[in-house]
């Protein structure tokens, strides 16, 4: 492939630096201007929650959430920039405390579900068929207080929900083993990939793979997207960097480990990522100690690392790789790779 990729981030990875242990320490910046800043950056996709879209959806009508989907449309026109997804913002409000979906409350999942209805209507006037579900509260901190075979279920019972709201749409799930729930019951790509195959559409059903969420279930990143590619169900990834096996940390693409940075980029080059207008989105945060104004180099510093990779990738010795695999000479394969990261 020697395609051009394009490039997404959602609103939130341009942040104010608060975290669990304290406060801000950035300026807010107004939606609007965070999405002036976009093409600046080298970006041309815009990831969205519902509520990044449209603020307090909850207590407007149909028609208001309507509208107000309707002018952030016109400001991505205006801008020149496109919507890549929707993803319903299921884990900060009263109703999903214990879930959404796999609530023990029924009323608690049919909010769920309307919500994520709505969601899908809110996608349609930003002009995107692309759902991302990440199913932050489908878990439990106990596992005794859920019934994880009843929980499966309504996680497809929402999903067909969805997928009969609208015959156009696509969901891609995105995996991760645990934060904020202790327990999470779609951890890893493959388990996405098999509840997709329990709903009414599994064509329909694919995944979002986020590089830490896999770091964090102890698996490669590359690998992961790997499966998915095989059964052509890599809607869209989320690009960043995790140290270790600790809280999620979104950091830059590449920043911490470069060979496995390499190695997504490889397999999503490999195999035409992109052709179809797959986007590489990136989920990655600045660093609490980043000053104002200068909080949104870590999206144009992952996007220079994907791109020097790629090229990396592309100038790769494919014939010497090939040699050494069919000698079976893997030390010296090793080294190679080392080399041509090193710039030998």
């Amino acid at each position: 492939m020697a395609g051009k990729y394009l490039f997404s981030f959602g609103p939130w990875n341009i942040h104010e630096g608060s975290d669990p242990f304290g406060p801000t320490v950035r300026g807010t910046i107004a939606f609007a201007q965070k999405l002036k800043i976009y093409k600046e950056l080298g970006f041309d996709g815009v990831q969205f929650h519902d509520d990044d879209a449209v603020p307090d959806m909850d207590q407007l009508s149909a028609a208001e959430i309507e509208k107000k989907a309707g002018e952030v449309r016109a400001i991505l026109d205006g801008e020149g920039l496109t919507a890549e997804f929707v993803a319903p913002r299921l884990w900060e409000g009263p109703n999903t405390i214990d879930g959404g979906y796999t609530s023990n409350d029924p009323a608690c999942r049919e909010y769920a579900k309307k919500r994520s209805r709505q969601s899908i209507d809110i996608a349609n006037v930003l002009g995107t068929k692309l759902i991302v579900l990440w199913l932050a509260r489908e878990g439990t901190y106990i596992r005794e207080a859920k019934d994880s075979k009843v929980a499966v279920d309504r996680l497809v019972e929402a999903i067909n929900d969805m997928l009969a709201h609208d015959p156009d749409i696509r969901i891609a799930i995105e995996p991760k083993p645990n934060e904020p729930m202790d327990h999470a019951y779609i951890p890893t790509t493959g388990h996405a990939m098999a509840l997709g195959y329990l709903t009414s559409d599994p064509a329909r059903v694919g995944v979002n793979i986020e590089s830490a969420h896999a770091i964090l279930a102890g698996l490669d990143p590359s690998d992961e997207m790997g499966f998915a590619l095989a059964y052509d169900r890599l809607y869209t990834v989320h690009l960043n960097d995790q140290n270790g096996l600790k809280f999620d940390q979104d950091k830059s693409f590449g920043s911490v480990d470069l060979r496995r940075a390499f190695n997504q980029v490889r397999i999503l080059e490999q195999y035409d990522y992109g052709q179809r207008g797959e986007m590489v989105g990136l989920d990655v945060k600045a660093m609490r100690t980043q000053k104002e104004g200068m909080a949104t180099k870590h999206l144009s510093n992952s996007r220079e690392v994907f791109l020097a990779l790629l090229d990396l990738v592309r100038r790769l010795d494919r014939t010497a790789v090939d040699q050494l695999i069919a000698q079976r000479d893997y030390e010296e394969l090793d080294l190679l790779i080392m080399n041509h990261l090193l710039g030998k």
